[in-house]
């Protein structure tokens, strides 16, 4: 199987017993950290592994570089090794239908360079819904090696500060209008929006039953919100770096490639107070 951007329930019980598979259990919920752990004690996808957002997704948290900033990926290559990814391996995320920790997976992925990654389309959800097999079971890993060096997929705080009001870049935030809007915000210490940024909430991406929409519908979308930019110009970021990946692959489904992350995003934007904040 070679799949790059999301692959269907059935396609994937159709390769489960390929031994270049390599699923991973990406379940999380933000509010309650350890939930998609204890999901994943319960019950999960045959031979998947467990992929904590807190922990393997994410590096040490300075209070400066927000919530979830990305690892070393020297440690975040070698984590994969250990859990069976080569560069041979074809690797699967899945988490809650709505979630966007897969995607999150999908992404650091391409980041260190390795490219056959899909997410499962729909989700646990999906995957339970379709009355496909579970298990509690955990699989029998044989610990390999992954090499490779970061790629130029994402931008840091000093080029989303230096660009502001650069209309060669747009900034787009994954979160909920009100939080976008300073309405509310229930995490982070301030409310508001990076000064200049646009708003498309990741939720918009699904259908009712937590599958992406159709690649020209997501095109048009995002068209429709970017106008005549181009996707090399747009910055993803969210409230850590998590949901804002799924607009991203939601890009990607839609055949607007080159879009890059800013990991730090909005929880890193204003651990510095003098950094400027828009309302409405």
């Amino acid at each position: 199987m070679d799949y790059r951007t999301i692959v269907s329930a059935r396609d994937l019980q159709a390769s489960l017993a390929d031994p270049d598979l390599v699923i991973f259990d990406c379940r999380h919920e933000l509010m309650n950290p350890e939930a998609g752990a204890r999901a994943y004690a319960q019950s999960h996808l045959p031979g998947a592994r467990f992929a904590h957002s807190e922990t393997h997704l994410a590096g040490p948290k300075t209070g400066c570089n927000g919530r979830h900033p990305l690892p070393d990926p020297q440690v975040f290559m070698s984590w994969l090794g250990r859990n069976g990814v080569d560069a041979g391996k074809q690797v699967v995320a899945y988490d809650f239908a709505a979630g966007s920790s897969a995607a999150r997976l999908w992404w650091m992925l391409r980041w260190v360079g390795h490219e056959r990654v899909a997410v499962l389309d729909g989700g646990w959800e999906d995957w339970v819904k379709a009355s496909l097999p579970t298990t509690a079971e955990h699989p029998r890993i044989r610990a390999t090696t992954l090499t490779g060096e970061p790629r130029p997929i994402s931008v840091d705080v000093g080029f989303v500060s230096s660009h502001l009001g650069d209309p060669s870049v747009v900034v787009l935030d994954a979160r909920t209008p009100e939080r976008f809007q300073g309405l509310t915000e229930p995490i982070d210490p301030v409310a508001g929006h990076i000064p200049g940024a646009r708003n498309r909430l990741f939720k918009d991406n699904l259908t009712a039953d937590g599958r992406f929409r159709p690649p020209q519908e997501l095109r048009q979308a995002f068209m429709d919100v970017l106008g005549t930019a181009k996707p090399e110009q747009v910055v993803h970021q969210c409230g850590s770096g998590v949901s804002a990946c799924s607009n991203l692959l939601a890009m990607e489904i839609a055949g607007l490639r080159g879009s890059r992350l800013y990991p730090g995003s909005w929880s890193e934007w204003v651990a510095d107070p003098s950094r400027p904040v828009a309302k409405g």
